[in-house]
């Protein structure tokens, strides 16, 4: 912008003015599935105590020394700017204890929050010089807002438990039982990505910048060269393309993953960007965090039922119209299931009369096994 300035190689955009949200509940921004989950949690009786308890069997002290001793503490002398950006974004979703934040050599792009106790958001060297200062302002209200909702508990207990499963893996069935907590824990973390993608929208109030973050976290910083409704036609095409065999793949790639596929994320936040939620909590109508405890376990549970199922019926995934068409009872489904996995590409049948719609089972041999270069989780 034109009355933007540069210090030290980056450059600052003016400051203007954003909404804050005074007592906000994070049940505002979480998407349903995250969002029953956590509700129910913090509606168990003991559940803090148990888990405080745990961390002295979990590796936090030593990380939180680890941090301490080898990567740089945010401060108003140290990274200033992202110092300001993390207290600008406590004081938007109103949480009073700003949380340790520490910049991390790594080239890889990355941030996370952990921490049972307190919380400490983590930034790489990566991110920070691949970022403009509005894109590392929503990621930072990534960070703040998983530090809200109570993230990092669970962010610390699936690391220690994939470290954990590394450790027994010898063991026979030890390391099945862990791996199968591990996998939910890392379904409910990906749902809990986007909600964290929600806070960073609504600290940094620019859907552009976060967009732009997204796609240079997928494509490095290249914006001259991508562009933003283009990427989110990738996430289209990814979702409706392909057959059963696609739709297969497609869980077995992302269940390594703690992360949604970028795409998928851009795609999300864009549409909750446009929905009547966001405008509400935009003028000022959304939960407060006093009202936490009486949250409905029943209600949330509903709401992430419902959630689901709106998702299958409007799904253009092969896998989910198969699944909508049991539900619906479809006349065609018997013929569709003879003609193998190709005739789950279309509701209707081929027009060819040969029964065959080109996915035969013998063209994906060269197909790479994602268990050999699981994909690596973005920020």
């Amino acid at each position: 912008m034109s009355d933007g300035h540069q210090d030290n190689g980056r450059e600052h955009v003016p400051s203007r003015q954003r909404r804050r949200f005074p007592g906000i509940s994070s049940r505002a921004y979480e998407h349903p599935a995250d969002r029953s989950a956590l509700v129910a949690l913090r509606r168990l009786s003991g559940f803090d105590t148990v888990f405080k308890a745990l961390s002295g069997l979990l590796p936090e002290r030593s990380l939180r020394l680890l941090f301490l001793s080898d990567s740089v503490r945010v401060s108003d002398r140290q990274f200033a700017h992202l110092n300001v950006m993390l207290r600008d974004a406590c004081y938007i979703l109103d949480l009073e204890k700003v949380p340790p934040m520490y910049v991390n050599q790594d080239p890889v792009p990355n941030a996370m929050c952990i921490g049972l106790d307190e919380p400490i958001i983590v930034v790489t060297t990566g991110l920070v010089e691949l970022l403009d200062e509005e894109e590392m302002r929503a990621v930072v209200g990534h960070e703040v807002g998983h530090a809200l909702s109570g993230h990092s508990v669970y962010r610390t207990i699936l690391l220690f438990l994939t470290s954990l499963a590394v450790r027994v893996a010898w063991i026979p069935l030890g390391n099945v039982a862990i791996m199968a907590i591990v996998t939910a824990l890392r379904e409910w973390f990906r749902k809990s990505e986007l909600s964290a993608d929600r806070a960073g929208l609504l600290v940094g109030q620019d859907i552009q910048a976060s967009m732009r973050g997204l796609m240079k976290i997928a494509g490095g910083n290249h914006l001259h060269e991508m562009n933003v409704d283009a990427f989110l036609e990738q996430a289209d095409e990814y979702e409706a393309g392909g057959d059963l065999r696609d739709s297969v793949l497609k869980i077995l790639n992302v269940l390594p993953r703690s992360h949604p596929f970028t795409t998928v994320r851009a795609a999300e936040l864009k549409k909750w960007a446009a929905s009547r939620d966001f405008q509400r909590i935009m003028d000022g109508h959304y939960p407060r965090r006093e009202e936490d405890k009486d949250a409905s376990v029943r209600d949330s549970f509903r709401e992430s039922a419902s959630h689901y199922a709106t998702h299958v019926r409007g799904s253009k995934d092969p896998l989910m119209k198969l699944v909508n068409d049991i539900a619906g009872g479809a006349g065609d489904l018997g013929d569709r299931m003879r003609r193998g996995f190709g005739g789950f590409t279309s509701s209707r049948p081929p027009e060819d009369g040969n029964g065959s719609s080109g996915a035969s089972g013998g063209e994906d041999g060269g197909r790479e096994n994602p268990e050999d270069r699981p994909p690596r989780d973005g920020a």
